[in-house]
């Protein structure tokens, strides 16, 4: 049974938890040439680094289940406290005041997992695994795309045969994000390859530290290794951490990608245009009387707004108990229509600086963001991928002829 508790009651349990365990978020607004002038789409740490900041957020995220705020919509048997949603806004306004640390090692396990796990897991896999990962003591990471099958997502090659009450896992899956630390996955695999491709899918929580489980980085342009492939040689799932029937797992694959689409779209994978930034470089480079610099100030300025207020309508409707629909697709596609609106202002106020660095603060920085851009617009889905949701299940237009 929810807490009976007003909202103004909740809101002075969360200060005074907040005043007790975490410091006040100090303004910290850093002139011209002061400080790092890093930025970019994709945080880049060194394995040391990582370490430290998974644990930081581990203990942070365990605090604050322990307190009650871990998952505050949730229901009471996974440690939840079915209060209304607007309650959770409550605690996140409160929570962004304070100084605490990141918790966006949990973006996937907590925006997409757990809500697939809620809609299609058994009671085994939700009683083990739902409680943990909302009070931070275990990470989660997507099993999806492959070499070969990318957007293409019913054309995965990965399978899994049937071997008693287990599942037999052999194949690849490729641009994980957050494998490395993760401590379970969810995986799409083929279990009938004679049928149509979207018929023989199946969906499973695998544990990612398994026999036969290797997990090895990609590294990418920008320097970094924010990506994973991972490798699957003879990996054991007991069949009661199948989720949903078997044959049936293009449904529960859609389940997780609708809510993906909602974390992108929305920046809940932390992903956010720094407009004020933006109109700094433009100052501080001279060029805010140039008119074509203007009219890109003013297009990405204005488009960037728009998807905000679109995604906080979609938002809206989710936190009130929807379903993501098609609308976090238009989320998905205006975030990365509106980072080539920044990749060209950039391009047009900072010149060769933007490629070739100069040691002038604030310029060639923003390299990191730009080269991250592409692999940010084919995450969760390729634009085509996303016109055609927007085109089918918006606009109602006829639906792309199905492969076999």
């Amino acid at each position: 049974m929810a807490d009976q508790i007003t909202e103004e009651a909740f809101g002075e349990e969360a200060i005074r938890f907040l005043d007790a365990n975490a410091p006040k978020q100090v303004e910290r607004r850093r002139g011209w040439g002061e400080g790092s002038d890093r930025v970019g789409l994709f945080v880049e740490r060194t394995p040391e680094e990582e370490r430290a900041a998974v644990s930081e957020s581990k203990a942070w995220r365990g605090k604050v289940f322990d307190a009650g705020f871990g998952w505050i919509t949730g229901p009471a048997r996974w440690g939840g406290r079915e209060l209304p949603a607007s309650y959770q806004r409550c605690w996140q306004a409160l929570e962004s005041r304070y100084d605490t640390p990141s918790q966006a090692i949990f973006g996937i396990g907590l925006g997409m997992i757990a809500p697939t796990i809620v809609a299609h897991g058994t009671d085994v896999v939700r009683d083990r695994y739902l409680r943990d990962l909302f009070a931070g003591r275990i990470v989660a990471c997507q099993l999806f795309s492959e070499p070969v099958a990318g957007s293409d997502l019913a054309g995965l090659q990965t399978r899994a045969e049937r071997d008693g009450d287990e599942w037999v896992v052999n194949g690849q899956k490729v641009w994980t994000s957050g494998a490395q630390y993760s401590d379970i996955g969810e995986i799409i695999c083929r279990t009938d390859p004679d049928v149509p491709k979207h018929k023989g899918l199946t969906g499973f929580v695998l544990d990612m530290h398994a026999p036969g489980v290797e997990v090895r980085p990609l590294r990418q342009m920008t320097g970094g290794a924010s990506f994973n492939e991972v490798f699957f040689t003879d990996v054991r799932i007991p069949d009661d951490h199948r989720l949903g029937d078997v044959n049936q797992g293009w449904g529960v694959a859609l389940t997780t990608l609708m809510n993906e689409r909602a974390a992108i779209g929305g920046g809940g994978v932390g992903v956010a245009i720094d407009l004020p930034r933006l109109l700094e470089v433009v100052a501080r480079t001279g060029r805010g009387d140039d008119p074509v610099v203007r009219q890109l100030v003013a297009d990405t300025w204005i488009n960037a707004n728009v998807a905000r207020y679109t995604n906080l309508r979609a938002m809206e409707r989710t936190q009130q108990g929807g379903i993501p629909g098609p609308e976090m697709s238009i989320g998905k596609l205006a975030l990365g229509y509106n980072l080539l609106r920044v990749a060209r202002l950039l391009s047009a106020v900072l010149g060769p600086e933007l490629v070739a660095d100069s040691g002038r603060w604030g310029t060639f920085a923003w390299s990191q963001l730009v080269l991250g851009i592409s692999g940010f617009r084919v995450a969760g889905g390729t634009e085509e991928i996303m016109k055609n949701i927007i085109g089918e299940r918006v606009l109602g237009l006829p639906k792309e002829p199905a492969g076999a």
